[in-house]
């Protein structure tokens, strides 16, 4: 069974950094694609970055490349971001979705729908 927990959110000012790290399960998967998305009070849902080990590809939403990473240490999944801006604000989620092995990462994989699995949230609010 997959499971995911996020943690590491918490009230940074503009400008600041935070690390979210999601603890994840998946490792009888095979193939998959990890993500992290955010969604704001009001709005829908957005993909911010992307990992899909069919071909080892991350991506990046635009509104934060440069300023946010994703990376692995065994089976915890981080989102580094610095430089927060206020727009940045919302809930993030960790979230699994199974991928064929003939899948290849793009930039689709920003999107919702290709994902399964989601942990319960952790909110981020960027403010002076």
């Amino acid at each position: 069974q997959v499971q995911l927990v996020e943690s590491g959110g918490g009230l940074v000012q503009p400008g600041g950094s935070l690390r979210l790290s999601c603890v994840t399960s998946i490792s009888t998967l095979g193939y998959y694609a990890i993500g992290w998305f955010r969604q704001a009070p009001g709005k829908e849902r957005e993909g911010v970055s992307a990992f899909v080990n069919t071909d080892d590809t991350t991506y990046y939403a635009d509104s934060v490349k440069g300023r946010f990473t994703m990376s692995r240490d065994k089976n915890i999944r981080y989102l580094q971001m610095d430089s927060l801006k206020p727009e940045d604000t919302g809930i993030y989620y960790c979230a699994v979705g199974r991928r064929r092995w003939a899948d290849v990462g793009s930039p689709k994989d920003l999107t919702s729908s290709g994902y399964t699995y989601w942990g319960q949230g952790t909110q981020v609010t960027v403010s002076s």
